[in-house]
């Protein structure tokens, strides 16, 4: 009995422990590990489970505990901001990291137990198909999406064309393809794996040209403790260090702060806007938070003209669930979380395209913000580069802050622009239009960059279309399996 046969025979505990470790081994391929050779071990054993499952419902519970293992692993920094306030919120950790894990890994199990047994091809469409809505549904979450796992390999640039969930789905069938063990479809899986190696080792090899202005950027990671951040007696020190920071010496053109880099509201003290401004002699890109004549908090970007004025505020428009609003808070009120935001933030407009003085203009994303694809696109107005600022202290050491990096890497490819990312603990960096970090300032660590802004290149087809060819071509495929299954069943 070869070892497809004896995977697909196990049965009871063993079957579903085995679809558990197999999920967590395929998480290896996401950031901080980056082991994309974690494909071709976890899937077959995934997929010869599936194929062995008796009935639906045990397809289903394969499906979920392999998607358990896998969102266990890479979603553990889940537990870092309610470590922030331990007192108050850490007994909430064990149970947000199982909530979410277990939650995500439902969309498996739809996927898993639909599939019928023994139809790798389907269960291939399916489980690209739930990894496409959970990207969307209830606001979306995608993180840690399959092809996110090649981002340190050639085979990410074709995300520049069809985005992470057609390489998703390439990768799934390919290794299903190979998992098969049959002369013919492992020489086509191979073949699929070769060719995307390929196509990414060209478009790599191709110059990076510099922009014709020579725009530099200076990107300042103050690395502020999140559990001082907002003590009284730590603001005025926290402030100055990142006017100290953005006045060492070098040449450049704008400076780039972290999210919530002051410590004041944005119109209570346009005197410290002026002290900005003359202190480090150049327009300045910083977030704050701010309060309207109505009451309402938002989370902002402002770019500081050197006058003191800020020329263009830009409000956080995709906010986290359960971190800056409560989705259906007043059937939550007797949970007794919403005492995590208090009464929460307002989300902004759609981020507009904002100009450096008479340099380029760049699109604002504000943390969350850069892992949707759909923000990272303006179909419309044209935009030189994409500014990002975070405070991934939120996010722990281990893995959070390495994954939200590779998010925003990956932006840059699909948009095919440089991306300038500014974060409070790390890890700032620019990137360039191919993903590739230029210079970067490591976790943990105080520090500035100075670094010329490159070229972008031409409007990415992603870029225009975003998901709907994927998605229509899932529902099609979807279509078609599903319609030889209904002419059996009459």
């Amino acid at each position: 009995m070869g070892l497809a046969a004896r995977v697909g025979a196990l049965n009871g505990w063993r079957q579903l422990l085995l679809a558990f470790v197999a999920g967590a081994v395929l998480g290896l391929v996401q950031a901080p590990w980056s082991f994309p050779l974690a494909f071709f071990i976890a899937l077959p054993v995934i997929f010869w489970l599936h194929d062995g499952a008796a009935t639906k419902r045990r397809a289903a519970a394969v499906g979920w505990f392999a998607g358990l293992g896998y969102f266990g692993l890479t979603l553990a920094w889940i537990v870092e901001p309610f470590l922030i306030d331990i007192v108050r919120h850490g007994w909430m950790a064990p149970f947000a990291l199982l909530f979410m894990a277990a939650g995500l890994a439902a969309f498996w199990a739809v996927a898993f137990g639909v599939a019928p047994r023994g139809k790798t091809f389907m269960l291939v469409v399916l489980w690209s198909l739930v990894e496409l809505a959970r990207s969307y549904v209830f606001t979306g979450f995608p993180w840690v999406l399959l092809g996110q796992g090649w981002l340190e390999t050639p085979l990410i640039q074709v995300v520049y064309y069809i985005g992470v969930h057609g390489l998703g789905l390439l990768t799934l069938f390919a290794i299903a393809l190979l998992s098969q063990m049959r002369m013919k479809q492992v020489f086509a899986g191979a073949a699929i794996i070769v060719s995307l190696w390929g196509f990414g080792a060209y478009r790599l090899s191709q110059p990076v040209s510099p922009r014709a202005d020579g725009f530099v950027v200076r990107i300042v990671q103050p690395n502020v403790d999140q559990k001082l951040k907002w003590l009284p007696e730590f603001q005025a020190e926290f402030f100055q260090r990142h006017l100290d920071l953005s006045t060492r010496e070098g040449d450049f053109d704008t400076v780039i702060w972290p999210e919530a880099s002051v410590p004041f509201l944005l119109e209570e003290r346009p005197d410290l806007l002026r002290v900005m401004a003359s202190t480090v002699g150049a327009e300045i890109i910083f977030g704050v938070r701010r309060r309207d004549e109505g009451g309402n908090w938002y989370n902002a970007l402002v770019l500081l003209h050197n006058g003191g004025t800020s020329t263009a505020v830009y409000d956080k428009h995709h906010l986290v669930p359960f971190g800056e609003y409560i989705p259906f808070q007043e059937v939550l009120k007797l949970t007794g979380i919403s005492a995590l935001t208090g009464t929460g933030w307002t989300a902004g407009d759609i981020p507009p395209i904002i100009s450096v003085g008479q340099g380029p203009s760049f699109l604002p994303l504000i943390c969350y913000e850069a892992i949707f694809p759909s923000l990272a696109s303006k179909t419309n107005v044209p935009v030189d580069w994409i500014v990002q600022i975070t405070n991934d202290a939120w996010f722990g050491k281990v893995s959070g802050p390495y994954q939200h990096l590779a998010q925003a890497r990956i932006r840059s490819i699909e948009q095919g622009k440089p991306l300038a990312r500014s974060a409070n603990t790390g890890i700032s960096a620019l990137i360039d239009p191919y993903g590739r970090i230029i210079d970067s300032i490591p976790l943990g660590q105080m520090g500035v960059i100075d670094v010329a802004l490159p070229a972008q290149l031409p409007r990415s087809f992603y870029g225009r279309t975003l998901d709907w060819p994927i998605a229509g071509i899932l529902l099609l495929l979807t279509i078609l399996q599903l319609l030889p299954v209904k002419r059996r069943r009459s």
